[in-house]
């Protein structure tokens, strides 16, 4: 709240006011300020945070124009399935669960390929067919929501698995692609980090900068002294001008 009073106009910082007011369940604070963001930023990126939002707040009606009132084919892949779940809560919020299904079969609901958002899907999906008496179906589901979520463990710039199920000894046993295995990536991963980490703790150690009470202040500092001596340099020239301008003036004669 206090740096929306002191940033109004910019729109990151109306968009995480946005959401933090929803993770903390101030609903109608977070849709009046991703109204703000959007309007600032033109972007619907936060749509399916509008379209909860409206529900959080007992509108699962206008939770639904909202969510309809975009194209969806226009907005990123992800976001598109964020607000398909949101929609299809909507529709449960409103005691129409086939309608809540059909808002989540989407492209992006892909047994066989795992995307980011693909856990969050599958999940959403199962307890839709759940409610709707669809047990089995459900539990194949929420399985192939855990192997996606386990396939995705590795390292975050992991966007795609292929998941293959296979028939061993009457067991189904479901094998991850992701074009490194899982181990390696994710022990590269900890090298890169590790490296990062002696470089920091290198620049920490250093005796004039564990000195600083406020290293970030340096630069400022800095900045600071080359613009003094900047207007020192000016002043200087100025006088110069001045006292030639005065050297080669020709007398006044009566």
């Amino acid at each position: 709240m206090s740096a929306a009073r002191r940033a109004g106009r910019i729109a990151v910082v109306r968009e995480t006011l946005a959401i933090t007011a929803y993770a903390t369940g101030d609903f109608a604070l977070a849709l009046r300020e991703l109204r703000t963001y959007r309007r600032i930023s033109g972007s619907n990126d936060q749509l399916p945070l509008m379209v909860d939002s409206e529900r959080g707040v007992g509108r699962p009606d206008r939770a639904l124009e909202v969510g309809r009132a975009v194209d969806r084919n226009e907005l990123p892949a992800a976001v598109q399935v964020a607000l398909a779940i949101a929609m299809s809560g909507a529709r449960l919020d409103l005691e129409q669960p086939e309608l809540a299904l059909s808002e989540l079969e989407i492209p992006q609901l892909d047994p066989d390929r795992a995307f980011s958002y693909s856990p969050a899907l599958f999940s959403a999906y199962a307890e839709v067919l759940e409610e709707l008496g669809r047990d089995t179906e459900a539990a194949d589901w929420r399985a192939r929501a855990a192997r996606a979520e386990a396939a995705l463990g590795g390292p975050a710039e992991a966007e795609l698995v292929e998941i293959f199920e296979i028939e061993i000894e009457g067991e189904e046993v479901a094998t991850e692609v992701a074009g490194e295995a899982p181990e390696t990536a994710a022990a590269e991963a900890a090298t890169v980090d590790a490296a990062t980490d002696d470089v920091v703790d290198s620049v920490d150690e250093t005796p004039e900068f564990a000195e600083l009470e406020d290293p970030g202040a340096v630069l400022e500092d800095d900045v600071a002294a080359v613009l003094a001596e900047g207007e020192a340099l000016e002043a200087e020239a100025a006088a110069k001008s001045d006292e030639d301008d005065a050297d080669g003036a020709v007398p006044h004669e009566d």
